[in-house]
């Protein structure tokens, strides 16, 4: 695989400690005003990104695919190893635990993971959906705001209601 070069123009995004990777690309594209599309053909990845952000590992990505991710965000490839799955995942409904997003606004994958229900620091079970209005919650690349998308509730004021579940 050819690795194109890095435009001059990429700003650095850090990931943050357990941050998914879908989310990592969402906010890598919104703070280089790119679109996952974009990033696919400057990688040579093409829609291998797409399935990603979805949660689809299935093929595993390869050396070769982390490595040219890895140098068009700027980061090595352990930082994005670190952004994968390290255990089976429910990919088909987004989790989250609101009081972590209230402390630190990001998606963990390991609330991903197949047999996580609960958040191992507060304890809740995991959202799967908005408890106000019962929407699914949107790939967590598209969280810019932090909000349900049907009702606009912010995800931080989830965490009273998640109490209650």
């Amino acid at each position: 695989m050819v690795i194109p070069q890095i435009p001059a123009w990429v700003f650095p995004v850090e990931p943050s400690p357990g941050e998914s990777l879908s989310h990592f690309l969402g906010r890598f594209c919104r703070e280089n005003h790119t679109t996952l599309n974009q990033l696919g053909e400057k990688t040579g990845l093409g829609a291998v990104l797409g399935r990603w952000e979805k949660f689809r590992f299935i093929p595993q990505p390869s050396d070769a695919q982390l490595a040219a991710l890895a140098k068009l965000v700027r980061l090595e490839v352990d930082q994005i190893k670190q952004m994968l799955p390290q255990e089976t995942m429910q990919n088909r409904v987004i989790r989250l635990c609101a009081a972590c997003y209230a402390e630190e606004p990001y998606h963990r994958i390991e609330w991903q993971y197949k047999l996580a229900n609960r958040c191992d620091r507060h304890h809740l079970l995991l959202l799967l959906e908005c408890p106000n209005c019962k929407a699914k919650l949107p790939m967590p690349s598209k969280w810019a705001n932090g909000t349900c998308k049907r009702c606009l509730t912010p995800f931080e004021q989830m965490a009273d209601l998640q109490k209650g579940i």
